[in-house]
């Protein structure tokens, strides 16, 4: 047994080393590339990682941003409302394909970093055969039950209706954007950034061509969006299939003992992993419900906040996936300071960007709120964002990065923790002292409070594993 073998007790890491041995029949070593973040500044590869990953991110996001742009130009601020509630209801199902593509991206790396690209097709094989039997049956819930659902956060009249519309629409293509997600793991898992950064890229392109198209040019409003964003999904699924097929030696064929041997590895990523994203959702929908008693004016100026903050953060939001792999790779091959720089390294990079974003934002809060015509105090809500809320984002950047490191150094229930207690304890008080004493200030400022508290938990938490795992490593010497 190796050191890594022997020094890794969890039962992540069992499983990765049990499973590493199993031999791949049928693989021929196509196209092995190496394992690239073994060497190299880590700060380089952090900026080249997070920089291609928000260029396919801020593509998609903006198009995201323009969906609710061409809505708020039909001067119905409860269609605006709806869209909000429709991105807070469908995020249940992007932490599914978020929770997949980790599993995909940690296991994947952990194995290109040991020189096992083989055992890393093979995951990636079983898990798209698990994203299937999962992301159906979530989707067919959302299509029945959309209704319900909106309603239970606060949905009614013409936003439920314009709300349900869009799910119904979206919920069937739910399988292609999974698979997309997937596939873009994995190629990041192999540092094949701008590949990866391809996928994403293919969607936002889609929907930006698309949307005018259907939401003005075929008079379909939300509609029109929601069938803009299924074809997207559809182009995203195929820009991610080619380059493994072409580069990567393709898929593993299928087998059923093999994708029974894999599933406890799969699972010990996977369950932690989602339970993480499915926090942020559920923190979303205990938002909603503090708001959804004010007017649509205000609901609407959250749901603008909502788009602003992938579009500005966008690079933020990147640097969990970006630097995952290279934590991986690192930690497969044992080199424990550049996993501890890379964290550092990251850490300084979310505060240098949140400090180039603060200004510009203030300067914008107006002429944006004027482009989404929002008035009275859905004005005041962005104002508050833009002033208060962005330079408090960079602890949410901290927990990222602590997710990130949880995920692949062996502890992913930590992460889940981190997550739950962040979207509970980390907001229902702040949300409900803010409301008491402050109103809608205070519901607007008080959860960035209680992210302070988690962000510098996740960075600690993310060192302090570092330091354990090192350890073991010592002791088994």
């Amino acid at each position: 047994m190796t050191p890594w073998q022997k020094a890794i007790g969890q039962k992540l890491s069992s499983a990765i080393a049990s499973s590493g041995q199993a031999t791949c029949s049928g693989t021929d070593n196509i196209a092995t590339q190496p394992a690239i973040f073994l060497t190299g500044s880590p700060l380089r590869h952090i900026a080249t990682m997070s920089l291609t990953a928000s260029i396919g991110l801020l593509t998609m996001f903006i198009v995201d941003f323009a969906d609710l742009f061409y809505i708020a130009q039909l001067a119905d601020s409860s269609l605006t409302a709806a869209m909000g509630f429709a991105a807070t209801i469908l995020f249940f199902a992007t932490a599914f394909h978020i929770g997949l593509m980790i599993a995909t991206s940690a296991l994947a790396a952990h194995h290109i970093g040991r020189g096992n690209p083989d055992q890393a097709r093979r995951y990636l094989t079983n898990i798209l055969v698990l994203s299937a039997m999962l992301i159906v049956p979530l989707a067919i819930l959302l299509f029945i039950f959309a209704p319900d659902i909106l309603e239970l956060a606060g949905a009614n009249g013409t936003a439920n209706q314009a709300a349900t519309g869009y799910i119904r629409i979206v919920a069937p293509f739910l399988p292609f954007s999974v698979a997309a997600m997937v596939c873009s793991g994995f190629l990041r898992a192999h540092g094949a950034a701008r590949r990866a950064m391809n996928v994403t890229l293919s969607m936002g392109i889609t929907n930006a061509i698309l949307d005018p198209i259907f939401i003005f040019g075929f008079d379909w409003g939300m509609n029109g969006a929601a069938v803009a964003s299924a074809c997207a999904a559809v182009v995203s699924a195929l820009f991610a299939i080619w380059p493994i097929v072409k580069n990567y030696g393709g898929f593993e064929r299928f087998s059923l003992p093999r994708f029974r041997q894999d599933i406890p590895p799969i699972m010990t990523i996977l369950i932690p992993a989602i339970l993480t994203n499915v926090a942020t959702p559920i923190g979303g929908f205990i938002s909603y419900r503090f708001v959804a008693d004010y007017s649509d004016d205000v609901i609407a100026g959250f749901a603008v906040v909502g788009r602003v903050i992938p579009v500005a953060f966008c690079l933020i939001f990147s640097l969990s996936g970006a630097i995952g792999p290279i934590i991986g790779q690192n930690f497969g091959a044992l080199q424990f300071n550049r996993v501890r720089t890379t964290i550092q390294q990251a850490t300084i990079f979310a505060l240098a960007y949140t400090l180039i974003i603060w200004p510009i934002l203030y300067f914008l809060s107006g002429p944006i709120s004027d482009a989404f015509q929002l008035q009275g105090e859905g004005r005041h809500v962005f104002w508050l964002f833009a002033v208060f809320l962005t330079p408090l984002f960079f602890f949410n950047g901290m927990l990222f990065i602590g997710n990130a490191a949880c995920n692949n150094l062996g502890h992913p229930n930590w992460s889940a923790v981190m997550n739950w207690l962040r979207n509970t304890l980390g907001l229902v008080p702040f949300l409900w002292f803010g409301r008491e004493y402050f109103g809608l200030d205070g519901i607007v400022v008080g959860p960035a409070i209680g992210g302070i508290f988690f962000g510098l938990a996740g960075y600690l938490v993310a060192l302090y594993l570092v330091r354990i795992q090192e350890r073991r490593i010592t002791l088994t010497d």
